[in-house]
C-alpha cells in the first residue's frame, strides 16, 4: 500500500510527532510525509519517505503566512508548494492521502490542499481514498458556527473518512465541535497516539544518569518551546526551595527563543541540566517522580502511559489544554496548577505535595498509531472501514 501523507506544524511540534508515530507504524506499507514547516531533524524508519517543502509558517495571531526563507517571497513559495504537491500524487499514485488536521485546521494551507483534493476527486489526479487525522480536542474559534459550516462542506465533499485520535470514553469530538451529528463520512476513533516506554528503560536511564536513590527526579518540559518560558524559569528556582535531594532535567522545546535559553543556563545550579529537546522523551518520563508540563496533546498521552505523576499548566490563550487535562486528572495522578502566573514557592508547595504519589496508568487506549494503520490496512483490503 502506498500511502501520502502531508503534515504542516506551525507554532509547536506536536502535530508533526503525532504524524510521525502513525508513519512509523505502517511498517508494511511505503509511506511518503510531506512537511511543510520549519525543519526539524527526525529520525524515521527505511520505510517512510520525507518530502520537505518551502517552509512556511504562521505569525503568532495565526493570521498571515511569512516564509521561513525570508530571501524568498510567498507568493513564489506558494506556487511551487502546490506543483510539489500535485507532482507527488500524480507520480507517486497513492491509495491513501492523509491530511492532518486539514479541515478542522491550517485554513491558511487552503490554496495548496483544496486544488489538490478536488482534482484527486474530480479525476484530475490519480484517485485515492482521502483521510483527515485529528487529535481529540479542537481550539474552538470566535464564529463557531460559520468554522464548522465550512469544516463540514470540505469534509463531507473532499473527504472519505476522519480518524480521531481519542477515546470517546475520556472526551468526544462533540466537545468542541457541536455538528458531529452532520458528519456523513465514517467518524472513527483510534484510541491516543503515544510513544511509549518500559519501566525498564526508566531503569536503565536511572542509572545512566547516576541518579542516587535518595533523589527524585523532575522532568519539566514546555514541547516545542514557542510557549512556555514562564514555566520553565518558575520550576528552576522552585527547585531550590525544595526540602529533599531533587535532579531536575529541563526541556525547553526546540523553537525556544536563544536569550530565554541562554537565561535559563545561566540559572542553573547543581542537579539541574538544561536541553531544548530529547528523542527519549518517553524514557525520561518513565524514569520520572514527577513531571512538570503545559498540557498539549503529546506530552499528557505521554504521561498517562508512563503513570507518573504531573503538575499541568495549560496553555491559557484557548481552552484546548485545560479541558484534556481536566479530563486525565480525573483518571490519573494529574493536578491542574492555576491559570494564572504561579511563583517559586507556590509551585515548590505543589512538587512536595505530589512527589511522593504512585505511579498510575488509567485504562485508556493508547493505541492509536496501530490501529489507525490497521483501520487503513483493512480498509483498503475490504472496502469497509470498521
Amino acid at each position: 500500500m502506498k500511502i501520502l501523507i502531508y503534515c504542516q506544524h506551525v507554532l509547536g511540534i506536536g502535530h508533526l510527532f503525532r504524524i510521525l508515530e502513525i508513519a512509523r507504524a505502517m511498517k508494511e506499507h511505503r509511506v511518503c510525509l510531506v512537511l511543510g514547516g520549519p525543519p526539524v531533524s527526525i529520525s524515521l524508519p527505511r520505510h517512510v519517505r520525507v518530502i520537505q517543502l518551502p517552509g512556511l509558517r504562521m505569525d503568532a495571531d495565526f493570521s498571515e503566512l511569512s516564509p521561513v526563507d525570508p530571501g524568498r517571497s510567498l507568493e513564489q513559495i506558494k506556487a511551487e508548494r502546490k506543483a510539489v504537491l500535485h507532482n507527488l500524487a500524480r507520480e507517486l499514485k497513492p491509495d491513501i492521502i492523509i491530511i492532518e488536521l486539514f479541515p478542522f485546521g491550517r485554513n491558511g494551507f487552503s490554496f495548496e490542499l483544496l486544488p489538490l483534493l478536488k482534482d484527486v476527486r474530480s479525476g484530475e489526479l490519480p484517485s485515492a481514498r482521502v483521510v483527515c487525522s485529528l487529535r481529540d480536542i479542537l481550539v474552538e474559534k470566535k464564529d463557531q458556527a460559520s468554522f464548522e459550516q465550512r469544516v463540514l462542506d470540505r469534509l463531507n465533499s473532499l473527504f472519505d473518512a476522519l480518524l480521531v485520535h481519542g477515546d470517546p470514553d475520556v472526551i468526544g469530538l462533540d466537545a468542541t465541535f457541536s455538528r458531529v451529528g452532520d458528519i456523513t463520512i465514517p467518524v472513527v476513533y483510534t484510541g491516543y497516539i503515544c510513544e511509549k516506554s518500559s519501566c525498564r528503560e526508566g531503569a536503565a536511564l536511572k542509572e545512566q544518569i547516576r541518579l542516587h536513590p535518595d533523589e527524585k527526579l523532575i522532568v519539566v518540559s514546555a514541547g516545542g518551546g514557542n510557549v512556555g518560558y514562564h514555566l520553565l524559569d518558575t520550576a528552576l528556582r522552585a527547585s531550590e526551595l525544595l526540602h529533599f535531594p531533587v535532579r531536575m532535567q529541563i526541556f525547553t522545546g526546540p523553537y525556544l527563543e536563544a536569550d530565554h535559553f541562554a537565561d535559563l543556563r545561566q540559572k542553573i545550579t547543581p542537579g539541574i541540566r538544561i536541553e531544548r529537546f530529547t528523542d527519549n522523551f518517553p524514557s525520561w518520563l518513565a524514569a520520572a517522580d514527577l513531571s512538570i508540563s503545559m498540557g498539549g496533546y503529546n506530552t499528557s498521552v505521554n504521561v498517562l502511559a508512563s503513570g507518573t505523576p504531573a503538575l499541568i499548566h495549560p496553555f491559557a490563550q484557548n481552552r484546548e489544554q485545560r479541558l484534556r487535562a481536566e479530563r486525565f486528572a480525573a483518571m490519573a495522578a494529574i493536578r491542574l496548577l492555576p491559570e494564572t502566573d504561579i511563583s517559586p514557592g507556590v509551585l515548590a508547595d505543589h512538587i512536595s505535595s505530589m512527589i511522593e504519589r504512585k505511579k498510575t496508568i488509567p485504562a485508556v487506549r493508547l493505541d492509536g498509531a496501530e490501529k489507525t494503520n490497521q483501520l487503513l490496512t483493512r480498509w483498503l483490503a475490504t472496502g469497509v472501514i470498521p
